[in-house]
């Protein structure tokens, strides 16, 4: 798909977060997706922040998600951001953008519906709606309201309210017709009225439902494409039919499906980490979240997987999204991210991993040794799959070695065998310059020949204590001549 070059005013796509818990990795696929679609036609990525279940409302939710994006980098044209302060601010002349702010709107558009008929009172109890749905249940029936204050007169209607009767405000659908729509994900649907509810549109609190102020919300800012997940699909029809009540033109529908997790089911906090947060706690870097994201239900006209953000822009198209489920390989994504974490200087990655050295130095009474921390970064960048992963081999470089003497024998070496080649190797290692591990490694291949497995082997170990480490040189030349010599002479004392 060609890119157009200038602002394209027609597209409008919006993310709009629920501040009632930490953002999960499908919200993020969900933003990163219409700020995909922005980005490559020219259009604009507007925030919008659905606040309207006051119960389950977060307050810390709201920052935390835009700290989100803006680790993501997923920068924001209209609607809710951090300023640089870092305190929620809105930019933009449809606003506000926080329903909780456009309560008068959403009560001058239920009116409307009011007014026409196509929305009414309902003052059923909870106990009698709980007692309709389990009768309903029992009978094996779809639960839906049973209508019975559709056709309340307006004075019944009038005591009630005066009474001070609690209620709620439901939508009018039409019986006996038939909704149609296009989603350009899942094709043309169709679905009878008569198998969709009478809608809750406005709460007995008086805030809206999210299905009538999304109505409103997304025709008022002008959005032309609506990114969302799957589960939304179902309440389509109950927003087409809004559109039609307010003879609004709906915009067009683009449902994504599901992230799932590795048990091919619906991703869930129940399964394990899914917010970024953790995610970003683990080290994960964004650019390789948000590549990995990208190819989870979208496939470009390519084979290539590591793409940065403009590559992303230039290839996205909505063309590319499938139907199926995309499930969510940790196997995968850490792959990619170590090929991210390769890409950094060792300047940067020493940066980005002080979040997981200094605790490790702390918890286990050690001093940092700056130096060897640096070299211990440009041996490990290409080992680890995570910035977290640093700390998992620090121990061989900064604590006393615990092993079994069986692991320095390699195959089926005797124990004279090996007190030899690693007396060997100590007079090599003793002598050697071990300032530059290739020099080192050439030093010691010279004197050992074609014997190779029997003496490099020993040597690993016995600087490592370990069965996999980086290579024997490297190894010596983050320990330095003194503590080498001191671990392969710990090693012959233990055969």
């Amino acid at each position: 798909m060609n890119t157009p070059k200038t602002k394209n005013s027609e597209i409008r796509v919006r993310f709009a977060p629920s501040p009632t818990g930490a953002i999960h990795v499908g919200n993020l696929r969900t933003a990163l997706f219409a700020w995909l679609f922005a980005r490559n036609q020219r259009g604009s990525f507007l925030v919008r922040v659905e606040d309207t279940d006051q119960k389950r409302l977060d307050q810390e939710a709201t920052k935390k998600i835009f700290e989100t994006l803006n680790w993501a980098k997923l920068d924001v044209d209209e609607g809710i951001f951090l300023d640089k302060n870092s305190e929620i601010a809105q930019k933009g002349e449809l606003g506000p953008y926080i329903q909780s702010e456009r309560l008068a709107i959403y009560k001058k558009y239920i009116q409307k519906l009011i007014d026409s008929g196509e929305a009414y009172y309902c003052f059923c109890s909870a106990e009698r709606l709980k007692k309709i749905r389990e009768k309903q249940q029992a009978e094996n029936q779809p639960p839906m309201y049973d209508k019975k204050c559709r056709d309340l007169k307006p004075k019944e209607i009038e005591e009630k309210i005066k009474k001070g009767e609690p209620y709620v405000i439901r939508m009018k659908v039409p019986e006996n017709e038939i909704i149609k729509f296009t989603d350009k994900v899942f094709g043309n649907i169709a679905v009878e009225t008569n198998t969709i509810d009478d809608q809750v549109l406005i709460k007995t609190d008086g805030f809206p439902t999210y299905h009538f102020a999304v109505v409103v919300d997304d025709h008022l800012m002008k959005i032309s494409h609506i990114f969302r997940g799957e589960d939304w699909l179902p309440s389509t029809p109950k927003h087409i039919l809004l559109y039609k009540f307010f003879g609004w033109k709906p915009p067009k529908f683009v449902h994504l499906p599901n992230v799932l997790g590795e048990n091919k089911k619906k991703l869930s906090k129940r399964q394990g980490d899914v917010s970024v947060k953790d995610f970003k706690d683990k080290g994960y870097l964004p650019t390789a979240l948000i590549n990995f994201l990208s190819l989870l239900g979208w496939s470009p006209k390519s084979d290539q997987e590591l793409m940065t953000k403009a590559e992303l822009i230039e290839k996205f198209s909505i063309a590319g999204l499938h139907k199926a489920g995309a499930i969510l390989n940790y196997q995968k994504l850490d792959w990619m991210n170590s090929q991210y974490l390769k890409k950094e200087t060792d300047e940067e990655l020493l940066a980005k991993c002080q979040k997981y050295l200094k605790p490790y130095f702390k918890k286990n009474n050690l001093k940092e040794n700056s130096e060897k921390i640096k070299k211990i970064i440009t041996i490990e960048k290409s080992r680890i799959k995570k910035l977290s992963d640093i700390t998992v081999n620090l121990d061989i470089y900064f604590k006393n070695l615990d092993y079994n003497a069986e692991l320095l024998k390699w195959k089926e070496m005797t124990s004279e065998d090996l007190r030899k080649a690693l007396v060997l190797v100590l007079k090599i290692t003793a002598e050697a310059d071990l300032s530059d591990p290739e020099i080192f490694q050439k030093n010691i291949l010279a004197q050992i020949g074609e014997a190779r497995g029997k003496h490099l082997w020993p040597l690993r170990v016995a600087l490592s204590g370990q069965e996999k480490s980086a290579s024997p040189f490297e190894l010596a030349w983050v320990l330095g001549k003194e503590e080498s010599i001191k671990r392969i002479k710990n090693a012959i004392e233990k055969i």
